[in-house]
């Protein structure tokens, strides 16, 4: 049995954000369905933990209700939802980190989630091998390579040197095709 195929939003993207924006719940419902496989996306490659990323996902749209009217069309809308799962899943990591008691110091990027050496024969696709990174060569890997961010905006979201993002990019890359290989 398939699962029935989602229906196209009723509404424009504008449109329905001008109605939530002034409380309509169902114009809010066509946002989240037409959003929430992108941002779910974005928050899967930054948290690398499918059950993270949905908590995540979920917190991003009720974020972004009780902001909605911050918005301010001076942007895509899309860009200010993007910037907001970004910043949210880059805070949640962060928060997760210092209940834990453990922020990751550039020498741990060395620490593989899983260490044991693996065969050729082993098939890993990519983004499996993405969420073995350690937390913040993955967040610097997605935002640079995957969605495009400069090091100088990537330090900013991290709290770190342009210098200490492209260095945790590098090492990223390296760690990505030795799992990779």
């Amino acid at each position: 049995m398939s699962a029935a195929p989602v229906a196209p939003p009723t509404l424009p993207v504008e449109e329905a954000v001008r109605r939530a924006q002034a409380g309509d719940v169902d114009a809010f419902e066509t946002i989240y369905r037409t959003y929430r496989g992108r941002v779910h996306a974005v928050t899967l490659r930054m948290a690398g933990d499918p059950v993270r990323a949905e908590d995540l996902t979920q917190e991003v749209f009720l974020k972004l209700w009780r902001k909605l009217d911050q918005f301010r069309g001076q942007s895509s809308f899309y860009s200010w939802l993007y910037r907001m799962a970004v910043n949210l899943t880059i805070d949640g990591i962060r928060a997760e980190r210092r209940r834990a008691g453990r922020e990751i110091e550039p020498e741990d990027l060395e620490t593989f989630a899983d260490p044991a050496p693996r065969g050729r024969d082993t098939a890993l696709d990519l983004e499996a091998a993405v969420a073995q990174l350690p937390p913040r060569a993955r967040e610097v890997l997605v935002l640079h390579d995957v969605e495009g961010y400069r090091h100088e905006d990537i330090a900013g979201f991290l709290g770190i040197a342009p210098g200490t993002s492209k260095a945790q990019l590098h090492r990223a890359r390296r760690l990505l095709r030795s799992l990779l290989s």
